[in-house]
């Protein structure tokens, strides 16, 4: 444990992959020696060619586990049935058939962040994007049930929560039984958002459902399980948990790093104003412009790049296995990182410059198809990906179509669960005349 002190563990990750420059390596964590796999190569072999051999288990999993249950955030016959039963929620029709929700959440949203901001004062990022990140997914997901005054507790606590689970990561030959640090801390965490979120499940069942009936909950409610038998109300409190630890914390962190992004190289902000002005000007966002902000999705891309919110993705492997000449023995644990496969010299030329017209078309054809792995791939590929996209561009639309936005202070990223901005994000926001 003594290179987790030393440096901390971004970097000893970094240093590693350094090292590696592809090659599968190991990960010295004491006793815990996880394989550590970042060349999309080794990606493809694991999440695709060989995804039966390699499920969900490892240590991040069994400790997301307690918050998230064992259903879409979770493995085997109970995850694909949940999966089954959500994936028309994520669908381009519904997210276009949804989209005026979305855009009235999110302008409605801005404008109370403008009310906030209205002081001088800095704002907070990450507390702001997850309240407007929030205010889209109750709606949508939950079909208004989130009581909107419970709105801070809750984002606070799933980040408490997320926040201190890197040691159960780090030491999962540790029995629960026995406290390590961040365990009270997850535990205070997890009875807050089980409070919060676990009565929603029951007001829809007794018919308090605030939607029209293609709300998350209400489909999971719905529902059956792999058993055939309709989801208990505690399969469903389940997924409904974890669609909101996934559904805001992670998007909030990204959409934070966005504004750490653009403060970093202010000729990419300008050009992101610039297109916002020509493609929605004054007028109210609508659906149809998200298509036609081509550059703010290439920087939203970039964003996912650099800094990879989901920077490790732990698979166990079933069987004896050799990847690239690697003997990789069952039972082993590889930690695949987007982080480093996002860095890799011979995928990404000058890997550490932000540049989003590594996002065009052409160059999008050219790359290696798991070079790019924000959402995951294979069959646990985040159903979220194209709502966050749809999401992201309006929600920057819209705070840049109003505000220019300062960094009141330099930020660095740390790891935790997610890569996450090591201080506060604190946003200076002027209004524009």
């Amino acid at each position: 444990m003594r290179d987790l002190h030393r440096g901390g563990p971004l970097h000893m990750l970094q240093q590693v992959g350094h090292d590696a420059d592809g090659a599968i390596a190991r990960l010295d964590l004491g006793p815990f020696r996880p394989f550590l796999v970042s060349h999309p190569d080794h990606l493809k072999h694991i999440l695709r060619d060989r995804s039966d051999n390699y499920p969900r288990g490892a240590a991040m999993w069994d400790a997301l586990g307690r918050l998230a249950g064992k259903g879409i955030g979770g493995e085997g016959a109970q995850w694909h049935a949940s999966r089954e039963i959500l994936k028309p929620a994520f669908s381009a029709r519904h997210l276009s058939s949804a989209s005026e929700q979305m855009i009235d959440s999110i302008l409605g949203a801005v404008q109370d962040l403008g009310r906030r901001a209205a002081t001088g004062r800095p704002v907070d990022a990450g507390r702001e994007m997850t309240r407007i990140v929030q205010r889209v997914i109750d709606p949508l997901f939950f079909g208004r049930l989130v009581p909107a005054e419970e709105g801070d507790r809750l984002g606070d606590a799933i980040a408490t929560a997320m926040g201190s689970l890197l040691w159960r990561m780090a030491m999962p030959f540790m029995p629960h039984s026995i406290p390590v640090p961040g365990d009270r801390a997850f535990k205070a965490a997890t009875r807050t958002v089980n409070e919060i979120l676990r009565p929603v499940v029951h007001q829809a069942r007794a018919g308090g459902a605030g939607g029209d009936g293609n709300d998350v909950v209400t489909r999971l409610l719905n529902g059956v399980g792999a058993d055939g038998a309709p989801l208990t109300d505690e399969q469903v409190c389940d997924d409904i948990v974890a669609l909101f630890v996934a559904g805001s914390e992670s998007s909030a962190i990204a959409l934070s790093w966005v504004w750490v992004a653009l403060a970093q190289h202010p000729h990419v902000a300008e050009e992101v104003v610039r297109e916002v002005d020509a493609v929605v000007g004054r007028d109210r966002p609508r659906y149809e412009h998200i298509r036609k902000l081509n550059y703010t999705q290439m920087v939203l891309k970039e964003v996912l790049r650099i800094y990879s919110v989901g920077w490790a993705v732990p698979r166990v492997a079933l069987e004896d296995d050799v990847i690239d000449g690697v003997a990789v023995p069952a039972g082993a644990t590889l930690a695949i990182s987007p982080y480093l496969t996002h860095r890799l010299d011979s995928v990404w030329p000058d890997p550490h410059r932000f540049d989003p017209t590594r996002f065009t078309p052409e160059r999008n054809r050219s790359r290696h198809p798991l070079a790019y792995v924000p959402f995951g791939s294979g069959v646990h590929q985040c159903l979220g990906e194209a709502f966050f996209g749809q999401e992201a561009a309006l929600i920057v639309a819209a705070i840049l179509g109003h505000y220019r936005v300062e960094l009141a202070a330099p930020v660095g990223p740390k790891l935790s669960l997610t890569l996450q901005p090591r201080e506060p994000v604190e946003l200076i926001l002027t209004p524009r005349r």
